[in-house]
């Protein structure tokens, strides 16, 4: 009979399908900012620690969910399956939140920049330096372990929280004879109230992703900031996951068992991620007039290096630039450049040693000789 009372389906369509809409939406949202870094092939210009933080603090939120409204769960044995998908609707929809969230750490890893991942120079320490081995960079060693972190976070929790609800007393599982029902360890069915472990655990895990959304942007909002680039973070899924903030807590908070631990941690997120927005837009201007892209490289129309062959001068009539042809110099078609030069070099050297031999007395003498008759002032020096 207790379990009749606590699983009759409640239908409110409304609910349903404002669920069923933000379900919707968070796939759309995501799905700029997947398809950007695989399109683009790098991960640049994401921060780890707000990648850490935020599948830590969307994973603490979908467990809370479960913890929260497990009694609907294990209604799914009792009732029809439109029921259960109904009422466990909320479930679904904050646990989609958290696996798309995580896709993204999972693409940061897969497509991270492969020129960060090694050392350089001045990172390497000394005892390696002697060695041919590559060093992995600390952005990279960072990155694995804020990664691992994370996988470690949602398994030591989701296992804690199965424990709890497996462990507290439930509706459907009405304390054997001859202790009365409700056991005094279990609220009254009508209430909402949950078991005293599964409370505490709820509101640890509702806190926690609350606190973890409020740092959450903290680090890309400073990375972005510093980098003063757009990078791999995608405008079009902030544009649309910003405003729907105040639809998913709407959803959220009208569902039956839920509180304000539950929905805390989605309008905390949104205006942290509309601050995000909001810095991005600035950089997306800051970079049209610069005319360079989201990662700091020249737009191929404005790339200095990229001359047009028109402002290099083209060779005439078969003519190398090296090739330099001297002023007032006429050269028929069948005569090489080169040649008639050079010939008119040696013609002009020629003579002007001419003219110098013809102001100058030539003499044989060896050094020597002529030292001696310096002496004797018989000679002329010449200067030339």
């Amino acid at each position: 009979m207790a379990s009749d009372e606590v699983c009759t389906p409640k239908h409110d369509w409304f609910t349903a399908m404002l669920t069923l809409c933000l379900c919707l939406g968070l796939v759309v949202s995501y799905l700029p900012q997947h398809l950007r870094i695989i399109r683009n092939g790098t991960s640049e210009g994401l921060s780890a620690w707000f990648l850490l933080l935020g599948s830590t603090s969307s994973a603490a939120g979908f467990l809370n969910m479960i913890t929260v409204q497990h009694t609907q769960i294990r209604c799914c044995t009792v009732v029809s399956l439109a029921a259960c998908v109904e009422s466990t609707a909320g479930i679904v929809q904050v646990g989609l939140q958290w696996a798309m969230f995580s896709f993204i750490f999972v693409l940061y890893m897969i497509y991270f920049p492969p020129h960060l991942k090694l050392a350089q120079s001045s990172e390497i320490p000394t005892p390696q330096r002697g060695k041919n081995l590559p060093s992995r960079s600390k952005l990279w060693a960072h990155s694995i372990l804020l990664a691992n972190i994370t996988i470690a976070h949602f398994v030591i929790s989701a296992v804690l929280t199965l424990y709890l609800i497996f462990a507290s007393p439930s509706p459907l599982n009405s304390p054997a004879p001859p202790s009365p029902y409700p056991d005094p360890s279990f609220p009254d069915p009508d209430s909402s109230t949950l078991p005293l472990p599964l409370a505490r655990w709820a509101l640890y895990l509702g806190v926690s992703s609350a606190s973890l959304a409020v740092i959450q942007y903290i680090p890309q909002i400073a990375y972005t900031w510093q980098a003063r680039l757009v990078g791999a973070l995608s405008i079009p899924m902030m544009c649309v996951q910003s405003p729907g903030a105040v639809a998913m807590v709407l959803s959220i908070a009208l569902r039956p068992g839920t509180n304000w631990t539950s929905w805390i941690t989605f309008a905390v997120a949104g205006l942290m991620q509309f601050t995000l927005l909001s810095i991005c837009i600035a950089w997306k201007l800051r970079q049209r007039r610069l005319c360079i892209d989201d990662f700091g490289q020249p737009l191929s129309g404005n790339d200095p290096s990229s001359i047009s062959a028109t402002s290099v001068p083209e060779p005439q009539d078969g003519i190398s630039i090296e090739e330099e042809i001297v002023p007032g110099l006429v050269v028929g078609e069948e005569e090489n450049v080169t040649a008639v030069r050079k010939a008119l070099e040696n013609a002009l050297g020629e003579a002007v040693a001419g003219d110098v031999r013809e102001g100058t007395e030539v003499s044989e003498t060896t050094p020597l000789l002529s030292e001696g008759r310096e002496a004797s002032g018989s000679t002329r020096s010449a200067w030339w």
